[in-house]
């Protein structure tokens, strides 16, 4: 049977409200991951995968990475919460590496297996925590955002997966070789899976504008390479 259960952990004086999700028949420590959101705050979207990674025997932290479980009411709110945030890019490897603490101190969770996946910004926060050199396994990004932030970056531990839209306005395809170029320089292990004649957003069924809709295809084999990819980094 699948928990999924509010589940509170801080920053200093910044409260956090995630969602803890796993299988209560499952025994032992097991592999955890952490997931997080698109930049409207966590959501249904994010819990609903979540459950589908606990029901594969993961332990889930699905991610509050704004604080008091906040989500937007929209999507002008969100561009406004996710631009205040992304001004910080330290703040948000803070915040991500306090989710990360949050997951390893798990007495169900092996410590020495844990991933991060993220979708649209939150894919950008999945590599920034592999960015600040964390004992992290594997970080996937799901139509994310590829700029490296303005701190010094750590050799990465982690593996990589950034499964892309290939017309992502957001991700161009010089981004996608400036980003290449950094995985080469300081990731062990990067793979980068690019969908044509997809743009951002393409896991979202709710998305259709411009160069930002769902894409049934590429949702689909995103899914099935992110979960065989944490399957061979994470020992499942």
């Amino acid at each position: 049977m699948i928990i999924s259960t509010p589940h509170s952990y801080s920053d200093g004086d910044t409260q956090f409200i995630g969602r803890l999700v796993y299988d209560e028949d499952g025994s032992g420590q097991r592999p955890g991951i952490l997931v997080i959101p698109a930049f409207g705050g966590l959501g249904n979207f994010e819990i609903e995968r979540a459950e589908e990674l606990a029901a594969l025997g993961y332990i889930v932290l699905a991610v509050d990475y704004y604080g008091e479980g906040a989500q937007a009411s929209g999507p002008e709110q969100a561009s406004e919460w996710m631009r205040a945030l992304n001004a910080d890019r330290p703040l948000i490897a803070q915040r991500i590496t306090a989710a990360f603490d949050e997951i390893r101190s798990l007495p169900m969770v092996d410590p020495a297996r844990i991933g991060c996946m993220g979708y649209c910004f939150g894919g950008k926060i999945s590599l920034d925590l592999a960015r600040t050199g964390a004992d992290l396994c594997a970080a996937v990004s799901l139509h994310g955002l590829f700029d490296a932030p303005p701190m010094p970056r750590q050799k990465m531990k982690a593996a990589v997966l950034a499964c892309h839209g290939w017309d992502d306005p957001l991700a161009t395809p010089e981004a996608v070789v400036t980003f290449a170029a950094e995985m080469t320089e300081i990731c062990p292990d990067w793979q980068l899976l690019a969908f044509g004649h997809t743009g951002h957003a393409f896991t979202n069924p709710a998305a259709n504008a411009p160069g930002m809709a769902f894409s049934e295809a590429a949702n689909r084999r995103s899914w099935e390479n992110l979960t065989r990819f944490f399957a061979d980094k994470l020992g499942k």
